[in-house]
């Protein structure tokens, strides 16, 4: 197998394509032939070694990668649901950059006939984020407002899709102007371009008693303010930290950390309760041991997925050993939709 290695925290220059034996699934586990894996911006953090569940799971030496599209090659032990030869998708903790991926079997499902196995490989981990964010933890009404951060990338352009689905007003924000006319083609019904409009203020006109619901992947750069355009009651969703990353330079800014880090807001409950608004958080990396709540969460998706009600993210695919040019261009914050690497034959 040849898969993308990083022996230790650094820049693009750390993602070394390395060759190894194939790998043999344990009971209860799957090894897929991949054909390709998603690129998610949590990977760049895997890279720069500033990812909780990496440090926790893995280790050094580690490939990234959350989630793939590929054939069964071989089942372990007590594997009854799929066999070789199955096309598949999957989530994984790690391990995605490579030609073979061992999965839990609980992780797989059936590849969608509608979708190529690059689309296959670029929906799961950003529909399952957006899914948890809104179904398990915001629980948005019918009628409510919703303000999505970063509405154009995968998650984001998950959400919009999902909210309106949910019968919601759905306000999208895009860093620059060539993001717009995607984010009104998935269904919001505005789009702040913060890249020549203020953001807070056009917020502010668009919702005048605020957001039922505000979902922020940004950090410190937008968490304070997103709080505070809550309506009573209101929930502000976190389930990242993009903007404490470096743009464009690779390698983290260890001073700029630390200053994001003492900046970003600490919420008092007892402002909580007085203000009725909530702040809820999650990664979704540590909740693939919960059988239940991928199951739930597929039996929702996959179907709104084979039938077209749900659009995958448009995809920009890199073969792998361009790995470098895909966390570039995921760092940029230029990319629409979402970027896959495909597997040399």
């Amino acid at each position: 197998m040849r898969k993308i290695v990083v022996d230790r925290a650094g820049g693009w220059e750390r993602l070394v394509l390395e060759t190894h034996p194939d790998p043999s699934p344990g009971p209860g586990e799957v090894s897929i032939a991949v054909h390709a894996a998603g690129v998610n911006f949590a990977d760049v953090a895997v890279r720069m070694g500033l990812y909780s569940s990496a440090k926790k799971y893995q280790g050094w030496p580690i490939t990234p990668g959350f989630e793939v599209s590929g054939t069964v090659a071989s089942c372990g032990a007590g594997v009854a649901n799929l066999a070789p030869g199955d096309q598949v998708i999957a989530v994984t903790r790690f391990g995605g950059y490579a030609t073979h991926a061992v999965v839990p079997a609980h992780q797989v499902w059936a590849r969608p006939e509608n979708l190529d196995w690059n689309a296959a490989a670029a929906f799961l981990a950003v529909t399952l984020t957006a899914d948890f964010a809104l179904s398990e933890l915001a629980h948005p009404h019918p009628g409510d407002t919703l303000l999505v951060h970063s509405a154009a990338g995968g998650v984001g352009s998950q959400l919009v899709q999902l909210g309106k689905r949910a019968g919601c007003r759905v306000v999208g924000v895009v860093g620059a102007s060539h993001k717009v006319d995607a984010v009104l083609a998935l269904g919001a019904d505005a789009v702040i371009d913060k890249s020549r409009q203020d953001l807070w203020r056009e917020a502010a006109r668009l919702a005048p008693e605020g957001y039922d619901v505000v979902l922020d992947a940004n950090g410190v750069e937008t968490l304070r303010r997103s709080y505070a355009h809550l309506r009573s009651p209101g929930k502000l969703v976190v389930y990242g930290f993009a903007t404490m990353l470096p743009r464009g330079r690779g390698r983290p800014s260890y001073a700029k950390l630390a200053i994001d880090w003492l900046s970003t807001p600490r919420f008092d409950p007892l402002d909580l309760t007085t203000r009725n608004r909530s702040v809820l958080a999650f990664n979704l990396s540590y909740l693939f041991e919960r059988r239940e709540l991928l199951e739930t969460a597929m039996a929702r998706l996959l179907p709104l997925v084979e039938s077209g009600a749900l659009r995958v993210p448009s995809v920009t695919s890199y073969p792998l050993e361009r790995v470098a040019d895909a966390h570039r261009a995921i760092e940029s914050g230029r990319t629409v939709g979402k970027l896959v690497l495909t597997m040399p034959e």
